[in-house]
């Protein structure tokens, strides 16, 4: 069964807008539960509400690619958050929902694209191989079309159409 292992947030860009300049300093914080906002986002996340109809209102990885970078990088305690996608799951294989509907409980959703890695994430992990190892594998970026609230825990990800 699918599981949601972490729900993340951040008020702030840390690479986006800054090439050619130092990475920005927010923190990306854990949060017990997400309230999403349909064709907004997330409240209290840095892409809420940012561009009109935005491709990536909210952003999926997948917790075995978290396990694979670790892995590859020999960084055991890699924390997640150094991915900067706001929820990590397991079970899912989140490029098969590029270009369809599913929901995940109350929260519905449509799968846009990859969210490809750039060369900030070799920055961000330390080593210079992350992003073309994550080539194919750097998530998914959504868009949401219910109101509602996403919470840590096992879940079912149902109506992919």
């Amino acid at each position: 069964m699918p599981k949601i292992r972490h729900l993340y947030t951040s008020p702030g860009h840390n690479y986006v807008g800054h090439h050619g300049k130092e990475p920005g300093e927010y923190a990306i914080e854990e949060q017990e539960s997400l309230e999403l906002v349909a064709g907004k986002g997330i409240v209290g996340d840095r892409y809420f509400d940012w561009k009109e109809d935005y491709k990536g209102q909210i952003t999926f990885f997948d917790q075995a690619f978290v396990e694979a970078v670790r892995d590859k990088i020999s960084q055991p305690e890699l924390p997640a958050t150094t991915f900067r996608r706001n929820v990590i799951i397991e079970g899912v294989d989140l490029n098969a929902l590029i270009g369809k509907t599913f929901s995940i409980g109350d929260a519905e959703f449509t799968g846009v694209e990859e969210c490809r890695p750039c060369y900030w994430m070799d920055r961000a992990t330390g080593e210079d191989s992350v992003e073309e190892f994550l080539q194919g594998r750097g998530g998914l970026r959504c868009r949401i079309l219910t109101d509602a609230v996403l919470t840590t825990g096992e879940c079912e990800v149902e109506g992919i159409c």
